[in-house]
Order: C-alpha cells, then structure tokens, then sequence
C-alpha cells in the first residue's frame, strides 16, 4: 500500500538563511521554488538522491516548533548516510554543532544529531558498522 515517503514539509523562521542550509550546506537539489504574493510565502521543493523531497515554507508569524523538551508529533528527520564521520566533520567543517556520534543499542548501527537553522532535530544515520 504504502511505497516509500514522498516529502517531508518544513516551516522556517528565514527563508534564505534556510534556503541556503538546505541546498548549500546540505547538498539537496532544487526542483522549483515559488514564491506565493496572496500569502507573502516562499514555498521550495528539494530533492534527495533517493527521489524523497522536502518542501520549504516560509509563513510569516508562523509558531514555535516545540522541539526541547521533546513534545508530542514528529519527533525528528533522519538522513541515511554512507560515511557518517566524513558527513559529521564536513557539517563541522561549516559552523554546525553536530552530537558525539553513537551506537544505536538496538541495530548496533551508528547516528548522531544536529539541527536545521531553526532548531528542527535532524538525524544522520548509517547502515554501516
């Protein structure tokens, strides 16, 4: 029934401060970006290697995202990654505070955390021993 995600929707705080995280830092591929003058809203649609996609909003006096404590909802996005510790030294590399890589208890496999320009908990996480 269900074959794979489509796209994960992001709401930012900074449209071009995300933009560029997104796209620059984190490598993803722009497909279109649109910009919405009834909603003075930008909306840009990303792509991921595998054909996943993130759609970026930009809303103007849009709410917190109640992230720290964790709250109920989405808990975090999760990147598959090939070489966790080149992915983990190349976001440090550009300024972002990235956690201590550790073992999941579980599958024995490697992950860690760092976080979109807006607070929003991201996951890197490697099939990989």
């Amino acid at each position: 029934m269900l074959l794979g995600i489509h796209h994960v929707a992001i709401i930012c705080s900074d449209y071009a401060r995300s933009k560029y995280f997104y796209h620059q830092i984190l490598g993803l591929r722009i497909l279109a970006e649109h910009y919405r003058a009834e909603r003075d809203s930008y909306k840009l649609d990303l792509a991921l290697p595998d054909g996943s996609q993130i759609e970026l909003f930009s809303f103007n006096h849009a709410p917190l995202r109640p992230s720290y404590p964790e709250a109920q909802g989405l808990r975090h996005l999760a990147f598959r990654v090939d070489d966790i510790a080149q992915v983990v030294a190349y976001l440090m590399a550009h300024n972002i505070e990235v956690e201590p890589i550790r073992v999941d208890e579980y599958t024995q496999k490697r992950f860690t955390f760092f976080s979109d320009p807006d607070g929003l908990p991201l996951e890197l996480y490697t099939n990989h021993f």
